[in-house]
């Protein structure tokens, strides 16, 4: 049977949250992938890079997964009745409810993060409580049909999980092949853990007003 993904974006996205796991779930057989928006107008993301929506929350066809990418628009989205109803109604009738990096408040804002695992961002994992999820260290969570990655670049990697649970091992260890992905970065610096202290500081300042607002949303009401 086809497979149906659907993709939702708004302003403020990251690319990578999105494009990371489309480059890997495309590449199941028998899959159809849906870019997911208000309207078909090009997304502004957090980079030059403007994404074309295929269908919109009025138009799009049923989901079986359906996948909420992060960003610096969360916070904008969080409020964004529409946006909040759409992932709402396809994320209970979706197979799988995923997310990568902040896309998990909009699913926990949406409902379908209670008592859930789930994971995000290390600078925000301690405001998943907010929402009603348990906060996870993992690179992946994986909590019943729900299936949430880290911060931007954990999208590749839950979506080769994804691809395994759905497609099985061996289709998913061929896309890994084909992509080459077969990470060895030149530092040792992508988690908390390992950072050097200063960059750790830095990043960490920088993330305080995001933070905020971050916050703030979460405690706001939708607009309709």
């Amino acid at each position: 049977m086809a497979l149906s993904i659907g993709f939702v974006l708004f302003p403020g996205v990251t690319q990578l949250d999105f494009t990371g796991p489309l480059q890997v779930l495309s590449a199941m057989p028998d899959t159809t992938c849906h870019i997911v928006a208000a309207s078909l107008d090009p997304v502004e993301t957090d980079t030059a890079l403007r994404l074309i929506p295929t269908t919109t929350f009025a138009t799009c066809p049923p989901l079986d997964v359906i996948c909420v990418p992060g960003g610096g628009g969360v916070a904008a989205a969080l409020v964004d009745g529409a946006l909040i109803g759409f992932v709402k109604d396809r994320g209970e009738q979706a197979k799988w409810v995923t997310s990568v990096c902040t896309g998990a408040f909009i699913l926990g804002r949406a409902g379908l993060l209670r008592n859930r695992r789930a994971a995000t961002h290390w600078a925000y994992r301690d405001l998943l409580p907010l929402v009603g999820a348990l906060p996870s260290v993992a690179r992946v969570a994986r909590d019943g049909n729900v299936v949430t990655g880290g911060g931007v670049t954990a999208g590749i990697d839950f979506a080769l999980m994804l691809a395994g649970e759905i497609a099985g091992p061996g289709v998913a260890q061929g896309i890994q092949l084909g992509l080459e992905y077969d990470p060895s970065p030149p530092f040792d610096a992508g988690s908390p853990k390992f950072a050097p202290e200063p960059v750790r500081e830095r990043l960490e300042a920088r993330y305080v007003e995001r933070r905020q607002r971050m916050q703030q949303a979460i405690e706001s009401p939708p607009k309709l």
